[in-house]
């Protein structure tokens, strides 16, 4: 199977690390154009800023640009067109969104056990992914 254009959802995570080597892996072989994406989520900054929670300094925008610079220098040398996006929102529905903008044929997301606040929530950014999405995904373990 080949692919136009892949989405990954990217930050530090070994997860995400795992599920960028991949998409890169299949956007080479595809020839295929590779969207980066690092979403800061809105609510968890939004509830902190109420004192409603803790504000994890991970989650700001600018952390968020800094994993789309690491992702941009693993991505150098390794024969890959790719874009690099900073999304704010829920990241399994935003992932999807931004799949949608860009017309993606598959969506790959790394997995991880979902944490309390995670599960709170209503589950994994990859569980988001895999119900909302109009393409193909990849759910990397």
């Amino acid at each position: 199977m080949t692919w136009n254009t892949i989405v990954v959802g990217y930050d530090e995570t070994g997860p995400a690390k795992r599920a960028l080597e991949r998409a890169t892996e299949l956007a080479r072989l595809s020839r295929a154009k590779l969207v980066v994406t690092s979403v800061a989520p809105a609510l968890v900054g939004m509830a902190a800023s109420r004192g409603l929670g803790p504000f994890d300094p991970a989650d700001s925008p600018e952390e968020h640009q800094e994993e789309l610079a690491e992702a941009r220098r693993f991505l150098l040398d390794k024969g890959v067109t790719a874009e690099f996006e900073l999304a704010v929102g829920q990241p399994g529905h935003t992932i999807v969104d931004v799949a949608a903008r860009h017309a993606a044929d598959l969506i790959v997301v790394g997995t991880r056990e979902p944490g309390f606040f995670e599960w709170l929530l209503g589950g994994s950014v990859s569980q988001s992914v895999s119900r909302h999405a109009r393409c193909d995904g990849l759910v990397v373990h």
